[in-house]
């Protein structure tokens, strides 16, 4: 089993920057795959990125890409997500998940991680 603590939240305007940190508690991190999702107010969960047990390979969502960046320091248990160039409807509380997983391949549907921190607010003014 794994616990999950967010941090790195916050209030930002509009091209700011944040960056996201999630720990995790419990053995053998390197064994999950980890995601970071968001939902809005109103509106579905959704992916915003995805990262294999070794890093090797990643997922961002389309609304996301060539702004998030995903990674991971499995010698420090923890996942990051750098947020760059935020725009209002980035604001959600972010999740951070995991998955234990037998291979390299990352997963974009929640319903694959068992596991999920409580959140972690982001909020972008305009």
């Amino acid at each position: 089993q794994v616990q999950l603590v967010e941090s790195g939240g916050g209030l930002v305007q509009a091209g700011g920057s944040l960056r996201l940190s999630c720990a995790a508690s419990g053995r053998m991190f390197s064994n999950y795959a980890m995601g970071w999702f968001r939902q809005a107010p109103g509106k579905e969960r959704e992916i915003v990125a995805a990262i294999s047990r070794s890093g090797g390979s990643t997922y961002y969502g389309d609304s996301v890409k060539g702004r998030f960046t995903i990674s991971r320091d499995n010698a420090k248990n923890t996942v990051y997500l750098q947020m760059n160039s935020l725009k209002p409807e980035d604001t959600a509380v972010y999740y951070c998940a995991a998955r234990l997983s037998g291979g390299g391949g990352v997963k974009v549907d929640g319903i694959e991680y068992r596991y999920w921190g409580q959140g972690t607010q982001v909020t972008v003014s305009s």
